[in-house]
């Protein structure tokens, strides 16, 4: 059982991403949970991703959150697969564009599937639920007891 020490730094990681994912190998989806807002900060981590020119080489990668298997990589062909949000740094630039724009419209209590649009052959994808401005994402972890038990 980690220590309220270590919960509450990943209470602050999570804060600090903006937004909640999770990944469900069965049903072959990624899913980011947050406020309009909180997602778009995975927009802008694809578009940080994009700009660092370390990212140019195939295989590069960035690991998020407080868990670390988020993963954006550079990779040949786009997709989301069991591993990583991948693609050539203009695709992922393109994703970064999609997930503004569907986020643009999207109110809260909607979901938004990312999938043929990005790679249509793509195993697995990916869906932003939108959540109400006052979201946190760290109440959405499970792993994480619940602040007012104390």
């Amino acid at each position: 059982m980690p220590s309220d020490a270590v919960n509450e730094k990943t209470r602050e990681e999570w804060r600090a991403l903006g937004f909640f994912y999770a990944v469900d190998h069965e049903a072959k989806v990624w899913t980011l949970v947050g406020s309009r807002a909180g997602l778009l900060c995975f927009r802008d981590a694809l578009r940080a991703y994009v700009a660092d020119p370390r990212n140019v080489l195939k295989s590069e990668h960035e690991h998020y959150g407080p868990y670390m298997y988020l993963k954006v990589m550079t990779w040949p062909e786009a997709g989301f697969d069991n591993n990583a949000i991948r693609g050539p740094l203009a695709d992922l630039a393109r994703l970064a564009a999609l997930v503004e724009g569907n986020l643009a419209t999207a109110q809260p209590g909607s979901t938004v599937r990312i999938h043929d649009e990005f790679a249509a052959d793509s195993p697995y994808t990916l869906v932003l639920e939108v959540r109400e401005d006052s979201f946190d994402p760290a109440k959405a972890d499970p792993l994480l007891p619940n602040e007012d038990a104390h």
